[in-house]
């Protein structure tokens, strides 16, 4: 097997030492090509040649889930083709490992390079569904070009939340659980529209849902991790179906201590619910129009200002190994 390995040097959770080990652990079951990342978009860049050549059958993405984000949209530069394309290859380097965790992978980077050996050696493999973002027609932000995204993309609250932390990361704080608690207060207390939202949900065939506050749209369920603790704000997604919308409608301080300790209690069988939340479930597509930018986040990387998004949920997207 021919496989190019991408690493990210950033990665938080793995020393240089320990990628060299995994560097050769992975060099002894395959022919393999590591390259290490040296600016933001490489790896995509990375997962685009990987895509477009006829020599490349896997690649292992070494980083957090931003790595793995810009690995896959690479990979699907062109559009979905699991049978044509490289499959793909995670191993945990990150602080939360959202989507690694969700396929059922080890949050340690050995133990995960060990898994993913062992699942190359028994032909383990699945093909998962995937969701792609984009600007919507007809409105001022349909020049904006599509992405992909893994496990999770939100409009307005959570993306205000990841991009205070990118803020404090970039002058030099640790990506950790604590900071992302300290940004979600900062952000709840800062929220113009926490009251009256500005978010519209739209939908083929459907009542539009109007006034939301937050919208987390999840392709596979944990959402995130708190420590060692999954999240569950739409315990039915599955990389097997469409995407899963959870909208809430106000964020007063009642309606978060509610609905924050409803998300800490979350379980595969419950997540959030109540008078102001809303749950939908398998959704092919759907757009999230806003009267004022609201910012936009996908797989934890914050992109921006955005009026309307338009959410695709593609089946059968990517070959992953697991």
């Amino acid at each position: 097997m021919r496989a190019l390995l991408v690493v990210n040097p950033a990665a938080t959770t793995t020393s240089a030492r320990t990628r060299d080990v995994l560097i050769h652990a992975l060099a002894s079951e395959m022919k393999l090509e590591a390259v290490t990342t040296e600016y933001r978009g490489h790896a995509r860049d990375l997962g685009r040649q990987a895509a477009e050549s006829a020599d490349v059958d896997l690649v292992v993405a070494l980083g957090g889930d931003g790595t793995v984000n810009e690995v896959v949209n690479g990979l699907l530069h062109a559009g979905p083709a699991p049978e044509r394309l490289p499959g793909l290859a995670v191993v945990p380097g990150g602080s939360t490992n959202v989507f690694a965790r969700a396929l059922g992978l080890p949050n340690d980077a050995v133990e995960a390079t060990g898994a993913l050996l062992d699942a190359l050696r028994d032909g383990g493999e699945r093909t998962v569904g995937l969701g792609l973002a984009s600007g919507t027609p007809g409105t001022e932000d349909e020049a904006v070009p599509g992405r992909w995204f893994t496990f999770n993309a939100g409009l307005g609250f959570d993306a205000g939340v990841v991009g205070r932390v990118e803020q404090q990361r970039e002058r030099g704080r640790r990506s950790t659980h604590a900071l992302y608690v300290r940004q979600a207060l900062r952000q709840f207390f800062g929220e113009a529209h926490r009251r009256h939202g500005t978010i519209t949900l739209e939908r083929p065939d459907a009542e539009p849902v109007s006034d939301l506050v937050l919208s987390i749209v999840s392709n596979t369920s944990p959402w995130t991790f708190l420590g060692n603790h999954p999240m569950y704000a739409s315990p039915k997604a599955s990389f097997d179906k469409g995407l899963d919308v959870l909208g809430l409608s106000r964020m007063t301080t009642t309606a978060v201590a509610r609905y924050g300790t409803q998300l800490l209690t979350s379980s595969p069988e419950r997540g959030p619910h109540g008078k102001h939340a809303v749950s939908l479930h398998d959704l092919d597509q759907f757009t999230l129009h806003s009267k004022v930018p609201l910012p936009l986040q996908m797989d934890g990387d914050h992109l921006g200002l955005r009026t309307s998004v338009t959410f695709t949920g593609v089946r059968r997207a990517l070959r992953v190994i697991v």
